[in-house]
């Protein structure tokens, strides 16, 4: 019975295989982002004073180095023509876009994301990002994570 059990198995991820699309089994193998909260700063930009909200993405090593790569064969980031196969946007609970991120280099990039708000403003209590893979068209999205420690 085990040895029959086995061979199903293997049939059926050999049928898998083959049956699915490249790029669509790679993104079963793509986690959602695990996004943790690093902490805040206040910073002074063009004479205004901003609270600035890090995070990282605690499994961003899961994520290949191809999806961070330049793409100029895809539309581009303002002027950016190089910009990441993969962009990266922040979100407050309700779905309000607070900050994006088209031009992350590589995974290991994902722990230096934030977004910022004047400082006299209360931030959402909750945020989640997504990260969009222009080239397979599929997106990811996070936990909330909380904007406090």
């Amino acid at each position: 019975m085990r040895i029959v059990f086995r061979k199903l198995a293997v049939c059926f991820a050999i049928s898998l295989v083959l049956v699915l699309p490249a790029n669509n089994f790679a993104s079963l193998i793509v986690p959602n982002p695990i996004l943790i909260f690093m902490g805040s700063e206040n910073i002074n930009q063009g004479g205004k004073e901003y609270t600035r909200y890090s995070f990282d993405v605690f499994n961003k090593e899961a994520y290949p180095a191809e999806m961070f790569a330049s793409s100029p064969n895809l539309p581009p980031c303002g002027s950016n023509t190089k910009a990441s196969r993969t962009w990266v946007d922040f979100y407050d609970q309700s779905g309000k876009r607070l900050n994006g991120f088209c031009a992350l280099g590589r995974p290991a990039d994902l722990d230096k994301i934030w977004f910022a708000l004047p400082s006299d403003q209360i931030p959402p209590s909750w945020i989640y990002i997504e990260l969009n893979d222009r080239q397979t068209n599929t997106k990811y999205k996070s936990n909330l994570a909380d904007t406090t420690m």
